[in-house]
């Protein structure tokens, strides 16, 4: 055998490190006595074994904390227990590549599907474990199918077309496996009322007119599998059909011995088929009760003489026993069914892992096609499934299938679409939250459902570090003897407490204990933050694990400094009883206060423009009227340019107000003169204050200069030209203003034309308008009337 040892360690050290931040303080929250309390809380705690570090007011409890809380408080690396799991290879057997036409064959126990076979893991709490499994479809496996029949009387023709089914069926599987055995059993239902009849004649004969029947009876084992397809063909020609009362079969107490009954079935550890064929429903638990019958199944073999023979004694199988029996034995089962009760089974078939529903014709003449097509839909599935697992340990699937396909939670347990030869994998992960109370050794098994190899999984719990192992049973250093000293701190015996195993639980509180408790004789006990044991303060635990109480009183704490910010001390600082201990660059009572001084640069490179000082990294300006981030902005300021205006004016061009004083009132700068304005210094040049300046004299015209303070000495630069504005030009401007007045008046008389040619229109429109609305002929005078009376005789008839 090919066996290989691996020790593998998981989660390294980065990975454990960030969870370990994510967690923060959590360990504090276990008021661990011992370091295997410690480790046992979570996967991040570690316990400082230094016999001198814990200081005043602090409990046992505290030595256990986070690896990098530990470290911060000068927890010697070396000294922090922290047993990490680990799991081991046992057994790694290469899955077999076998193939049909090879002239060598394997027995089912040369055969290897699952690799590795065996593992040992190591487990601390909170600590998973993760290992691979790969699973590879063998070619020509062995297949052991059993045909369990309903043999009711409305079953006959069906019996007919199974005569023949063994050597058939011989024929089709050749294809998929040279290893191949088939045999037979019948159902038909208890033999009790209201069932079947029980009158004599009727218990020799259950059917009506002029049929022959056998005797009814519950399950019979009819062919043991064999590779003899012959047998099949004999044995099956020789059954008779039966018959019953009621329309539900008693299938399920069939199906219960065929898997359980593997030395009788003759089962072998291969695949292992189970065909299930009836035109009717089925019987299950409680059933059993119309018979009188109310013992529970008992999902044990009881043939004899291949006949089952408590089904009288024993009720019907549940659903879920039948699910755990047939799992048990890795038995895959097809329903075999009319298509009238297609939806029942289909329905059953979701409640049994591993199994098939097919349609079967009325006289089961298709029985071949569905075994071979309901066998290549269960082998392309793959399911995983573990036995019972141990109180306090989960297990969790990722699968790797065909095609770069993966599946987590429910999915991570199986893969789809297998095809012989495929491969896949899946990462298993094993976690435990607790050590079993007695810490022994466990096993579990996991398994491929329908398939009889398995991985065996040894489990062993970090439930105790190295260190107690070396402990010192009632040692000197725990008061007299009172405990074992272990881990660096003592263990106390039953019955004593304190850090040193100092006291008794009965005189834990009294009088001149509780004095030792007391800060300066005041009336708080731990200045009210802790509980006095053996007249020591052991400080209370917050609800924040990362506020701590601690001194030899619990007079100190590590959250009640100064703020700024809404932070604890500012967030560049340590709370240590009661006072910000403040990071480097930093002080002040709330850490405030930065000593950084490049926020206060100016872009000259001067310290707040040389106008003022730098406190906490924020310019305080000396000169009242400066202000901004770097004291730059001067807002009452009449400005550098106008300031020096006059000066620069009088030196340059000996003109301006202080042309008469120039001397006296101007010599506080040097000056010098260029050509032009791109000859002038540029602020981008330079690394110290400058200002350009552009000025205008009495006479409009402008001049240039800037100034500049550049170490100390007060610098003018200015263009020795004056830029002056031209005269106007007069003959343009009156060219201009003369076409302009021609202009407008042209102007005016085109739109007084155009509108008394508007005007004409709408009169001549309004003109011909009226005319055409005339009521007299053109030709007649309108005051004319006629001389002529005519007079009608109103008696007058026309006679």
């Amino acid at each position: 055998m090919n066996l290989q040892l691996l020790v593998l360690v998981t989660l390294p050290a980065l990975l454990w490190a960030d969870r370990t931040q994510q967690e923060g303080s959590i360990c504090i929250k276990a008021n661990a006595q011992s370091c295997g309390e410690c480790i046992q809380f979570a996967e991040s705690c570690g316990w400082c074994t230094d016999e001198n570090f814990l200081s005043e007011g602090e409990s046992k409890s505290a030595r256990c904390d986070d690896i990098q809380s530990l470290i911060a408080r000068k927890c010697d690396k070396a000294k922090i227990e922290n047993p990490r799991g680990k799991y081991v290879i046992v057994q790694n057997k290469n899955v077999t590549n076998r193939k049909k036409d090879v002239a060598e064959k394997l027995s089912p126990e040369e055969i290897t599907q699952i690799q590795p076979q065996k593992l040992s893991l190591t487990l601390r709490s909170g600590e998973p474990q993760t290992f691979n499994l790969t699973f590879k479809r063998a070619e020509d496996y062995p297949i052991d199918l059993y045909y369990l029949m309903d043999l009711s009387f409305s079953m006959k023709d069906d019996l007919e077309n199974v005569k023949n089914l063994g050597t058939d069926l011989m024929k089709e599987m050749q294809g998929i496996t040279s290893d191949f055995r088939i045999g037979f059993g019948s159902f038909v239902e208890k033999t009790v009322m209201p069932y079947i009849s029980t009158t004599p004649a009727r218990l020799i004969n259950p059917c009506t007119g002029n049929q022959n029947c056998t005797s009814p009876f519950s399950y019979k084992n009819v062919l043991k599998l064999t590779d003899k397809g012959d047998d099949f063909n004999r044995l099956v020609s020789q059954q008779q059909i039966s018959g019953n009362l009621d329309s539900p079969e008693g299938g399920f107490d069939a199906i219960m011995q065929v898997a359980v009954c593997e030395d009788q079935i003759g089962w072998r550890n291969v695949t292992r088929l189970l065909v299930f064929s009836t035109d009717a429903g089925f019987h299950f638990a409680g059933d059993g009760k119309l018979g009188g019958i109310v013992l529970p199944n008992d999902g044990k073999c009881h043939l004899e003489n291949n006949m089952y023979t408590m089904s009288h004694y024993y009720d019907y199988p549940s659903i879920a026993h039948l699910v755990q029996k047939l799992s048990d034995h890795n038995i895959q089962t097809i329903f075999a069914v009319t298509e009238e009760f297609q939806p029942v089974y289909k329905e059953l078939k979701n409640l049994i892992p591993k199994s098939a529903v097919g349609t079967l014709s009325s006289n089961s003449s298709n029985v071949i096609k569905l075994i071979i097509d309901a066998y290549n839909s269960l082998s392309s599935e793959v399911i995983l499934e573990n036995s019972k697992l141990p109180e306090g340990v989960s297990i969790s699937y990722k699968s790797f299938c065909k095609n770069g396909v993966q599946g987590t939670g429910e999915n991570g347990r199986k893969c789809s679409n297998i095809s012989i030869g495929d491969e896949v994998s899946f990462q298993i992960s094993v976690e435990s939250q607790k050590c079993p109370s007695d810490g022994k050794e466990e096993v579990i098994k996991i398994k491929l459902l329908g398939f009889t190899e398995e991985v065996e999984v040894k489990l062993n719990f970090i439930c105790n570090c190295e260190c107690s192992e070396a402990g010192e049973k009632n040692s000197d250093k725990c008061h007299e003897g009172n405990g074992t000293f272990e881990c660096g701190a003592c263990k106390c015996n039953d019955g004593r407490i304190g850090r040193l195993c100092e006291c008794s639980k009965d005189e834990v509180r009294t009088e001149d204990l509780d004095a030792n408790c007391r800060k300066d004789n005041g009336t708080d006990i731990c200045s009210s933050n802790g509980d006095c044991v053996c007249g020591t303060c052991e400080c209370k635990k917050r609800e924040n694990p990362a506020e701590v109480y601690s001194g030899k009183y619990c007079e100190c704490d590590n959250f009640n400094c100064d703020r700024s910010g809404n932070k604890l001390c500012g967030g560049h600082g340590r709370c240590e009883c009661r006072v910000c201990i403040c990071d480097a660059n930093y002080t002040g009572s709330a850490c405030d206060c930065s000593l950084d001084t490049s926020t206060c640069l100016a872009k000259n490179g001067q310290i707040c423009n040389g106008r003022g000082v730098c406190d906490c990294g924020i310019c305080k300006c000396t000169n009242p009227k400066f202000q901004g981030p770097t004291c730059e902005i001067c807002p009452t300021c009449p400005g550098v340019c106008a300031e020096h205006k006059d000066c620069v004016q009088c030196r340059a061009f000996q003109a301006g107000e202080k042309k008469d004083n120039c001397q006296k009132e101007c010599d506080y700068f040097q000056l010098m003169k260029v050509k032009d304005r791109d000859k002038l210094p540029q602020p981008t040049d330079q690394s110290f204050p400058l200002t350009h300046c552009k000025e205008r004299d009495a006479n409009d015209c402008w001049f240039y200069y800037t100034y500049a303070i550049r170490n100390g000495t007060k610098e003018v630069y200015v263009v020795e030209n004056l830029e002056c504005p031209a005269g106007p030009d007069i003959i343009p401007i009156v060219a201009g203003v003369v076409a302009g007045i021609v202009l407008i008046g042209l102007a005016l008389l085109l739109i007084w034309k155009l509108l008394m040619i508007i005007h004409d229109r709408r009169e001549f429109a309004k003109f011909e308008k009226e005319k055409m609305n005339a009521k007299w002929d053109t030709g007649e005078n309108p005051i004319y009337k006629s001389a002529v009376t005519t007079v009608v005789n109103p008696k007058y008839e026309g006679k």
